[in-house]
C-alpha cells in the first residue's frame, strides 16, 4: 500500500510541477489542478491536495491564498525591514520598491523591524503583489521582556510587546531557578529556525511578579533592540581607564585654557556636560570664545572593547525616567563632564568674533579648561533678563541665593548678544525655525508623574545652540573645503509632494505656503510656525510640518543641511552621547596632525548605523512619554477634556488635549450618531447619513474612557463637536 501510495504521490508531483512549469505567472488552487489532471475521485482529490502542501513546505511551489504557483530558480529577491500591523501582517519597507504587503504565514520567523530578503508572489485573487520573506538577514533585536506561562511542566514566556505574536520556549536548562506563573522576566532569543515553531530562548534576568514602571521602561528599550545595562566586561573595562589629568600631556600637547573664563550651561537634572564656552575680550575690543567639548577620544581608544560597546550603541537614550548612556558612568558622568573646579582635557573651537558677530579668525585643536561656573538654563535666562549678577533661590539650583562674578554676567549678556546675531543671520539665509511643544513631567520620588508642562527654549538655550551650531558648521566647513572625507550632518530638501499635502491640511486653518521656489517655501514655512505659535493648534502644525521635512542623517556625502540653511554642516560638540562626534573628533584630529587614517572607505556604514540607532532612540523616547502620559491620565479618567483632532483613519480620530498634549483614539464604532467612513480625499470621517465630517484640526470635547498602561494607550468618547459641517 505504500508503494502504491509514494508512486502515485510521485505521478502528481511530476504532473503538477510540469502544469505550474508550463505557466510559471499563474498560480492555480488544488481543485483547479484536479480538474487540469482530471482528477474526480474524492480520496485522489485529498491525496492530491496534501501533495501539494508537501511541495511547498519544501519550498518547490509558493503558497498563495489556497492557490500554488512555481518557485522560479532565477527568481528576483530584494530586501528591506519589516514593519509589523497590529493584525500580524506586515509590509515591508525596500528602497526598490513602494511598501510591500506580507500576511502573517508568510513571515517565515521574521520579527518587527527584522532585516530580510523575500521575492514577489501574485495573489490569485485581485491580481495583487505580495511578498513571501526568504530569510531573515539581521535581527533587529534578540532580547524580549515577558510574562513567564507554565504548561504541563513546559516554560514559555509571551512578550508584552504586543508586535510580537509567537511566546518564547524556554528549555529547563535556561530556566534560571524555579519560575512562577506571571513572573515578569528577561529572556534572550537563541534560535528560531522553524515558523511552525516557538523560538528558543533563555531567561537571563529575573524582574519580578508585576509590571511595574521599571519593567516597562525595560520593555521600550527592549522594543527597540536598545541595551539596559553595561556588559561586565565593559564596565570593568571602563573602570580600568587613567582618568587622571598630567601636567606633561598639558603642556605637551594641548593649549593651556584653565586660566580664562569658563563656564557650563545646561539643564538643572544634567549630569554629563560635554561642553562649556570660555570668554576673553582682547585688546583689540574683539572677544575670543572658545567652545570646549570633552576630549572622549582620549579615553576612548578605537578598537577597544569599551569603544565597539559605543559604536554599537550608537548614542544615550534619554528616557522620561532615567538615561541610558553611550559610555560607562566613569566616563560620561566622571572623567569626560566638564564639571566645575576640575581640570578637563577637551577639544576646543576657538574663535575670534567682533562686535558684530563676524567670525575674524578660527582654531581647532587639543586643550585642557577648569570651569569656573555651572550653570542652569533658569539661572542662566534669569542673569541675562534682568542683567543681574544676583542668582535669587527660586531659581538657584544650589542651597539658596547667590551672587556671580560682574565678568561672568558681562559674558553671559555678550554671548547672548552675539548669539540673536549669529541666529538672525541664519534667519535670513533661509533656516528654518522649529520650536516644537517638548512635553515634560514633574515626577515624585516614586518616579509617578505627577504635572505635565512644556519645556520652553529661552534666550539662554538658544545662546548655547547658536555657539554649538557655529563649532559644528565651523568643523565641516573647515573640512569640507579642503575636499577630505568627513562625517557630515546631513538634511535634504522637502519631498514637494509632502509640502503640497501639507499645504492642503493647513488650509484649513487659514493658513498657505508659497511654494514657488525654496526662498519662498521656507519664508513661508517659518511664517506658518510663527502664526500658530501659542495656538491650540500649534503642536499638531508643528508635527505636521516636522512629517514633510526629510530627516536629517549622517554621511560621508554633503548635500548641505536644508533646515539650518547651511552648506557644510557636522557633529562635533556632544562626544559623550553621540557616537559619531566621536568620529568627527578623531578626524578632526588626524587631518589636524596629517596623520593617515586607515578605515576611511568604512566611515559611510558607520554613518547609517550611527542613523538608525539615533531612529531607535528617538522612538524609545516617544514611547517612554507615551507611557508617562497615560499613566498621568490613569487618575483623570471620566474627566473631560478640550482636544483637537490631530489625525484621522478609518478605525477611528486622534485627538491631542490642549492641556498637556497627550493623544488618545476614539474610535469610529464610538461615534454613535451616524455610520461613520473614511474619506482619503477629505482626509476625514464623514457620517453616511448626515454628512458630518470629522477632520485634522477640528475642536472637539472628549471625555477620557480607559488608560490602558500595557498598551500604552489612551481610549476618549465624543461629548459633542460644535463645529460639525
Amino acid at each position: 500500500m505504500s508503494k502504491k501510495r509514494k508512486s502515485s504521490n510521485f505521478k502528481y508531483v511530476q504532473s503538477i510541477l510540469k502544469i505550474l512549469d508550463k505557466y510559471p505567472d499563474k498560480s492555480f488552487n488544488a481543485n483547479q489542478i484536479a480538474v487540469i489532471l482530471g482528477v474526480g475521485d474524492k480520496y485522489k482529490k485529498k491525496v492530491l491536495a496534501n501533495t501539494l502542501d508537501e511541495l511547498a513546505a519544501k519550498k518547490k511551489l509558493v503558497k498563495v491564498d489556497k492557490a500554488y504557483q512555481v518557485l522560479k530558480k532565477n527568481r528576483i529577491l530584494y530586501s528591506g525591514r519589516v514593519e509589523l500591523t497590529s493584525s500580524g501582517n506586515a509590509y515591508i519597507i525596500c528602497e526598490e520598491l513602494e511598501d510591500v504587503f506580507v500576511h502573517r504565514t508568510k513571515l517565515n520567523t521574521a520579527l518587527n523591524r527584522d532585516e530580510v530578503s523575500f521575492y514577489l508572489v501574485k495573489r490569485n485573487k485581485g491580481n495583487k503583489t505580495e511578498a513571501h520573506i526568504e530569510k531573515v538577514l539581521k535581527r533587529n533585536r534578540t532580547e524580549f521582556i515577558g510574562a513567564v506561562m507554565i504548561q504541563n511542566n513546559t516554560v514559555f514566556v509571551r512578550p508584552l510587546d504586543d508586535k510580537v505574536f509567537t511566546d518564547f520556549f524556554i528549555p529547563s536548562e535556561e530556566t534560571k531557578g524555579a519560575l512562577k506563573n506571571g513572573e515578569i522576566v528577561a529572556i534572550e532569543m537563541s534560535k528560531w529556525q522553524n515558523p511552525e515553531m516557538s523560538p528558543y530562548a533563555r531567561i537571563t534576568k529575573k524582574l519580578g511578579k508585576e509590571v511595574n514602571q521599571d519593567v516597562q521602561m525595560h520593555a521600550i528599550l527592549s522594543e527597540f533592540g536598545l541595551p539596559y545595562e553595561f556588559p561586565y566586561e565593559v564596565q570593568k573595562a571602563a573602570e580600568q581607564i587613567d582618568i587622571s589629568i598630567s601636567e606633561d600631556e598639558i603642556k605637551n600637547n594641548r593649549k593651556d585654557f584653565r586660566d580664562i573664563l569658563t563656564f557650563t550651561i545646561d539643564p538643572k537634572d544634567a549630569k554629563d556636560f560635554d561642553d562649556a564656552l570660555s570668554f576673553e575680550k582682547t585688546e583689540e575690543n574683539t572677544f575670543k570664545i572658545g567652545v570646549h567639548i570633552a576630549d572622549v577620544t582620549h579615553y576612548l581608544e578605537k578598537g577597544t572593547l569599551l569603544d565597539q560597546e559605543a559604536f554599537e550603541r550608537g548614542t544615550s537614550v534619554y528616557l522620561v525616567d532615567r538615561v541610558v548612556p553611550m559610555l560607562p558612568e566613569v566616563l560620561s558622568n566622571q572623567a569626560c563632564s566638564l564639571r566645575p573646579h576640575e581640570d578637563k582635557y577637551t577639544f576646543s573651537a576657538v574663535f575670534e568674533i567682533d562686535e558684530s558677530a563676524n567670525i575674524l579668525s578660527e582654531w581647532f585643536g587639543k586643550t585642557a579648561i577648569c570651569s569656573d561656573e555651572r550653570f542652569a538654563y533658569e539661572e542662566a535666562e534669569y542673569v541675562i533678563e534682568h542683567n543681574t549678577s544676583i542668582i535669587p533661590e527660586e531659581v538657584s539650583i544650589r542651597s539658596g541665593a547667590y551672587e556671580i562674578d560682574e565678568k561672568v554676567k558681562e559674558a553671559i549678556n555678550t554671548l547672548n548678544r552675539l548669539a540673536k546675531i549669529l541666529r538672525s543671520r541664519r534667519m535670513a539665509l533661509g533656516a528654518i525655525s522649529f520650536e516644537k511643544t517638548e512635553v515634560r513631567f514633574e515626577l515624585d520620588e516614586n518616579g509617578d508623574p505627577q504635572e505635565v508642562y512644556f519645556k520652553e527654549s529661552k534666550q539662554a538655550n538658544k545662546l548655547i545652540e547658536e555657539f554649538m551650531l557655529l563649532a559644528n558648521k565651523r568643523v565641516a566647513s573647515f573640512i569640507g573645503k579642503q575636499k577630505k572625507d568627513f562625517v557630515y550632518r546631513i538634511h535634504d530638501e522637502p519631498d514637494l509632494e509632502k509640502l503640497m499635502a501639507l499645504n492642503s491640511l493647513i488650509k484649513r486653518f487659514g493658513h498657505e505656503l508659497n511654494l514657488k521656489d525654496r526662498k519662498t517655501t521656507t519664508a513661508s514655512i517659518n511664517q506658518l510656525l510663527s502664526d500658530v505659535q501659542g495656538s491650540g493648534e500649534q503642536n499638531m502644525v508643528d508635527t505636521l510640518a516636522i512629517r514633510s521635512m526629510s530627516k536629517a542623517v549622517y554621511s560621508t556625502e554633503n548635500i548641505g543641511h536644508y533646515g539650518l540653511a547651511f552648506d557644510y554642516y557636522t557633529h562635533f560638540t556632544s562626544p559623550i552621547r553621540r557616537y559619531p562626534d566621536v568620529l568627527v573628533h578623531r578626524l578632526l584630529y588626524a587631518y589636524l596632525k596629517e596623520q593617515k587614517i586607515k578605515d576611511l572607505a568604512s566611515h559611510e556604514s558607520y554613518c547609517k548605523h550611527c542613523s538608525s540607532r539615533e531612529v531607535l532612540a528617538t522612538n524609545a523616547e516617544r514611547e517612554s512619554i507615551k507611557y508617562m502620559q497615560v499613566k498621568y491620565m490613569q487618575t483623570h479618567v471620566n474627566r473631560i477634556f478640550e482636544g483637537i483632532i490631530s489625525g484621522v483613519t478609518d478605525w477611528g480620530i486622534y485627538v491631542e488635549l490642549v492641556d498637556n498634549k497627550c493623544e488618545g483614539l476614539v474610535r469610529t464604532k464610538s461615534i454613535l450618531d451616524d455610520i461613520y467612513y473614511f474619506d482619503s480625499e477629505q482626509y476625514a470621517l464623514v457620517g453616511h447619513h448626515t454628512g458630518n465630517t470629522y477632520q485634522i484640526g477640528q475642536q472637539v470635547e472628549v471625555r477620557v474612557l480607559e488608560a490602558d498602561l500595557l498598551k500604552r494607550q489612551l481610549t476618549f468618547e465624543l461629548i459633542n463637536n460644535p463645529n460639525l459641517n
